[in-house]
């Protein structure tokens, strides 16, 4: 009888018994910086193959190597490296893929940074970049020139939540023989694996869902094993935006929680978009789970679940909403998610149609808690 492959919960939650560190249930933290040997031959044998073998932390270390394994496994990648933070992850995948004279195609809606880090900081290397509305087939395909070398994607993007049909975009850059990096933090490994749809690289800001405790950063990169060795002998090796020990102990104890807190996170935050959707001064809602969102039969066919990050349009002004703000009580100001505290930021409207926007983090506090905290804010400002 052939035997089941375990599930995603499973393999996050149960490791072997090991030996090697007298039963340990958690894996020790290898606080040194570097591993010292018995005599020449050995380190000689070593220095030979410092891809697989322990030398230098800058290199590997067996507590960061042991979350790239359970990370490459959930993303059904045959490797995957941890850095220092998610901006290191983006940059060090982008900079393996493309060279002097090279064009990135990038969709509009990217996480700034990564935006800036392509078209800012990369125009000294004379590598440019060119942005396009990724919910166009038709409007990648028309961008591609033929010195594009990488397609980034972020799906769904974590401002205004549009998705892009990542199978498609990955063959119309293929076909162009660019590679496909996508940003995968809003989903997480547990909702959309996009190497399995098609793309080369996918990265994750650790930041966020899987260490979920608002207490260590860092980023990872995952994909095949020769797209994975050669970051480790450029980009990783020699930039050295490496993972400490310490970081990846803190990120793999919030990793063995990961399924059950993306469960309630999906189910909190589907409730609250759907109560700001039935609010009258709300325009909309920005959520892929919801059956209003413009791509909702996308998010179906590429994704099995949902996070919850969330924005909202309203026709309220901007200064009625920044003191609509201050009075909730059970979120924080904050530009980051993925923790278990909820969050709010507020953002003007475009200028044609004013009004404001909110972009909304919904934590692990009891969701009807949350909901009648918004609502008591909305009151508050005579929004009803």
């Amino acid at each position: 009888m052939k035997k089941e492959i375990p599930s995603k919960q499973t393999l996050i939650v149960h490791d072997v018994h090991d030996e090697r560190h007298h039963g340990a249930v958690t894996f020790p933290i290898y606080q040194n910086s570097l591993f010292t040997f018995p005599g020449m031959d050995e380190y000689e044998r070593a220095s030979a193959d410092h891809l697989n073998r322990h030398l230098y932390t800058r290199g590997n270390n067996p507590t960061v190597n042991e979350l790239e394994k359970k990370l490459a496994m959930l993303e059904g990648a045959e490797k995957a490296r941890c850095f220092a933070s998610g901006m290191a992850a983006i940059s060090a995948a982008i900079l393996s893929a493309v060279r002097s004279g090279d064009h990135i195609l990038c969709v509009d809606q990217a996480y700034g940074p990564a935006r800036a880090f392509m078209g800012t900081y990369l125009n000294k290397f004379q590598i440019e970049t060119s942005f396009v509305d990724g919910t166009s087939l038709d409007a990648v395909r028309a961008a591609i020139r033929p010195n594009t070398t990488l397609l980034y994607l972020e799906s769904p993007s974590s401002l205004f939540f549009q998705l892009q049909d990542i199978s498609a975009c990955a063959g119309i850059a293929h076909e162009a023989g660019a590679l496909v990096l996508i940003d995968n933090t809003w989903s997480t490994p547990m909702y959309q694996n996009p190497l399995a749809l098609g793309a080369d690289l996918v990265i994750h800001s650790i930041t966020k869902y899987i260490s979920g405790h608002s207490d260590a950063l860092g980023g990872f990169i995952a994909g095949k094993a020769d797209l994975m060795d050669r970051i480790f002998q450029n980009e990783f090796s020699l930039i050295g935006g490496i993972m400490t020990a310490q970081s990846a102990a803190l990120v793999m104890r919030g990793l063995r929680t990961l399924p059950v807190r993306m469960k309630q996170h999906q189910a909190s935050g589907l409730l609250i978009a759907q109560y700001l959707e039935g609010l009258p001064f709300i325009r909309r809602v920005l959520h892929p789970g919801l059956l209003s969102h413009p791509q909702h039969e996308l998010s179906q066919r590429q994704m099995s679940g949902f996070s919850s990050l969330l924005s909202f349009e309203t026709d309220i002004s901007l200064e009625r909403m920044k003191a609509w703000a201050g009075h909730l009580t059970l979120f924080r100001i904050g530009v980051s998610w993925g923790g278990y505290e909820s969050l709010a930021l507020v953002h003007a409207a475009s200028s044609q149609e004013g009004g404001s926007y909110v972009r909304l983090y919904i934590g692990l506090e009891e969701p009807e808690d949350i909901r009648a905290d918004l609502q008591a804010a909305f009151d508050a400002i005579g929004a009803t």
